[in-house]
């Protein structure tokens, strides 16, 4: 049996910066220190007597694998008896991903035979950190500064890919142009730093409305655009209109007793065969336009 005396280990770990935590060979959590917590946001009274494999914390590596169901290095120590460790990302009780590193090593009985593991993890957000900003500035290139989204170099390319596997392959998708309403207005009356400000909010709208498999980008000015994969004529306008209704709900203060609201107007088109970019772009332009013209804080497309 393991020692499972918490008043024993707790003086040795509780000061520890790294999470520890113990296992049987269940994988039943039987120990759980105060490192654990800081990194996972779980107290050890949320752990105790949970299982690895409840997959609590749902860790995954760099390609989005999750590991409890294939490759848990802790689960491979107690089959095995061997050390192991991984780079992997836990998911903190506040819902964000965590990236850490964990080492594993077996805990053993008086006759050698393994009874249980002991998994040790830190805190490796400065390692990924830089490794994110050397990919960063490789991205550069295809990164708008002010909005942190893919710029109108990208934008082409993208399209340039669609159109392509489109062709060839028959996979539908759709294009929404994205203006922001009485831009120029803002400008005027706000500054141009609550301008630049009302873009970044947009961008960051935009991006939460949509789907994580679509690509939103800036494509100049007070401009987006959105490439939508695996559409059809109602869930492009579904997601027009949901941007259109999640911009129309963003405000902000100016800072002077004002307040800044924000809407914007939506053209979308679907893809069809041989057509060129220039055409597809302009198509969803048009209908934009036609938002515009109606009254804004709409979308078009059809």
């Amino acid at each position: 049996m393991i020692e499972t005396d918490t008043s024993f280990y707790k003086g040795l770990l509780d000061h520890m910066s790294d999470g520890v935590y113990f296992v049987d060979r269940n994988r039943q959590i039987l120990y759980w220190n105060e490192g654990a917590y800081r990194l996972s946001g779980y107290k050890s009274k949320e752990m105790l007597g949970k299982f690895c494999q409840d997959d609590i914390l749902c860790h995954i590596d760099a390609t989005g694998r999750r590991l409890c169901q294939d490759g848990c290095p802790l689960s491979a120590t107690v089959e095995t008896g061997e050390s192991s460790e991984a780079k992997v990302f836990l998911r903190h009780k506040q819902g964000r991903r965590v990236p850490v590193h964990v080492r594993v090593q077996a805990i053993r009985d008086t006759a050698g035979s393994v009874v249980g593991a002991v998994e040790i993890f830190s805190d490796d957000s400065a390692h990924y950190e830089a490794h994110r900003k050397v990919a960063a500035l490789e991205r550069l290139a295809f990164l708008d500064q002010l909005t942190q989204l893919p710029n109108r170099r990208f934008v082409e390319m993208s399209l340039r890919t669609a159109l392509t596997e489109y062709q060839v392959h028959n996979d539908p998708f759709g294009l929404l142009v994205i203006d922001l309403d009485q831009f120029k207005e803002i400008n005027d009356s706000f500054g141009h730093l609550i301008g630049d400000f009302a873009l970044q909010e947009v961008a960051k709208t935009l991006t939460g409305s949509l789907r994580p498999t679509d690509v939103v980008a800036r494509w100049g000015g007070d401009e987006f655009i959105a490439i939508i994969r695996n559409m059809n004529q109602e869930l492009l306008k579904e997601l027009a209109e949901r941007c259109v209704t999640m911009v129309g709900q963003t405000s902000f203060p100016s800072g002077d007793g004002r307040t800044v609201a924000l809407s914007v107007s939506v053209g979308g088109t679907l893809s069809r065969p041989s057509e060129t970019i220039e055409k597809f772009i302009n198509e969803a332009d048009e209908r934009m336009y036609s938002s515009k013209t109606n009254g804004r804080n709409r979308a078009t497309t059809e």
